[in-house]
């Protein structure tokens, strides 16, 4: 475990496109990414063929791939991959709803199976796009919804990562909630 220094630089390299950075950053904080996407699986239906560990190396496969990032410290880095990890389960969806409406299926390695259900992945869908709706509005908000819905960070979490009060934070969590549920109607994700 590097101290907080040689993490806070491991970080400024990543940022500034050393790919080897991330390698040596993500054992640090492996842990921590399985249980952000332990907090994604558990909505998923049982039987999901994307486990947790399946999410995770998608989830870094992508990070690779990102050329210049802002991120300065642990949480923020955090929240990058609860975003990216969304991305993917959102992806996965809507690669579904094509293949199935093009009726064609085609052979996947079985890391690139998703077995989302119907009602699931039209959810993810919409959900997303309430969120980039909520983001053009308000960008907190929907850093905060992200933060706390998909990364399963806490109140504190998100307040040291974004740098305001925890009770913005969770102004900000309950009034995100209030307009998705507006927005995507019966499908609104429920959480605590």
């Amino acid at each position: 475990m590097p101290d907080p220094g040689e993490f806070a630089r491991l970080l400024a390299e990543w940022s500034t496109g050393n790919h080897s950075a991330l390698d040596r950053l993500v054992p640090v904080v492996y842990d921590e990414l399985r249980h952000i996407a332990s907090n994604y699986m558990r909505r998923e239906r049982c039987g999901h063929l994307l486990q947790t560990t399946a999410l995770v190396n998608e989830a870094y496969l992508r990070l690779l791939g990102r050329e210049k990032v802002s991120c300065q410290t642990r949480s923020e880095f955090l929240a990058i991959a609860a975003q990216v990890m969304r991305r993917v389960l959102v992806d996965y969806a809507r690669g579904q709803k094509r293949a199935k409406r093009v009726g064609a299926m085609e052979l996947l390695a079985l890391d690139d199976v998703v077995l989302l259900s119907e009602d699931r992945a039209a959810e993810l869908i919409a959900i997303d796009s309430a969120l980039d709706s909520l983001k053009a509005l308000d960008p907190r908000k929907c850093s905060v919804f992200e933060m706390r819905y998909f990364g399963g960070m806490s109140v504190a979490e998100v307040s040291q990562t974004l740098s305001v009060s925890p009770e913005t934070v969770a102004r900000d969590w309950r009034m995100a909630k209030v307009w998705l549920r507006r927005e995507i109607g019966p499908r609104a994700p429920h959480a605590s």
